[in-house]
């Protein structure tokens, strides 16, 4: 029985979405708002996110953005916005699906099942844990000796993209484009900067790093 986050600020269609899921055979649980879906995304067995784009307190697409930093989860938009620029953004955040409001419940069991077609296994829990930090990529935070290390963006889109990959060897070139872009693609000088920062800011001894190894010539490998 898979289960869906509902995030929806309007209590009514919640609720009623609620009660129909459960009667087509799907869990379902209900939020208003962004931050408790990102808290509900990390902490509960969510198979499938059915998610309002017109929330009180952040915009949908940033929650959308906020789950696609450590979930392949399928996420499907429902929303009163019918402009292509608005599907196009939300498409592009990390979206699987967009049905605009108002919609048949029909459609909606069918987008569901669809996505459950897609949706690969489970992911694992967002955080990883080191002998030093913890890295929690739902709340795109680290933790280090009981406090938060504040990273830049740049550093933090450097150091996910290489957790998101531990234990492999992530190429100078993909860490340079999936962070600045194609035009910086032998920038490589950019790269040994931040990741001379990384050092200073996790690793116990920088000049001999635990978890943030160089690949010479090739890429950097993050073990954990």
């Amino acid at each position: 029985m898979n289960l869906v986050l509902i995030v929806e600020d309007e209590a009514q269609i919640a609720r009623a979405m609620q009660i129909n899921l459960h009667a087509h055979g799907y869990q379902a649980l209900t939020v208003s708002n962004g931050s408790d879906a990102l808290k509900a995304a990390a902490s509960q067995p969510v198979d499938i996110v059915v998610l309002d784009l017109g929330l009180p307190d952040m915009d949908g697409v940033d929650v959308i953005r906020g789950i696609r930093g450590w979930s392949t989860m399928p996420i499907i938009v429902l929303s009163a916005r019918h402009g292509s620029e608005d599907k196009v953004e939300a498409l592009d955040a990390g979206a699987d699906d967009y049905v605009t409001k108002p919609f048949g419940l029909d459609e909606l069991l069918a987008r569901l099942r669809a996505a459950s077609r897609r949706a690969g296994p489970r992911d694992e829990a967002p955080t990883l844990e080191t002998a030093d930090f913890v890295v929690d990529l739902a709340g795109k935070k680290i933790v280090k000796d009981g406090g938060e290390v504040r990273l830049t963006p740049t550093e933090w889109s450097i150091l996910e993209l290489l957790v998101r990959n531990a234990g492999k060897l992530v190429s100078q070139q993909q860490i340079l484009t999936q962070v600045w872009g194609q035009a910086y693609a032998k920038e490589t000088q950019y790269l040994r900067v931040y990741i001379a920062q990384l050092r200073r800011k996790l690793e116990s001894d920088p000049s001999a790093p635990r978890h943030l190894h160089t690949e010479a010539g090739m890429g950097y490998r993050f073990d954990p």
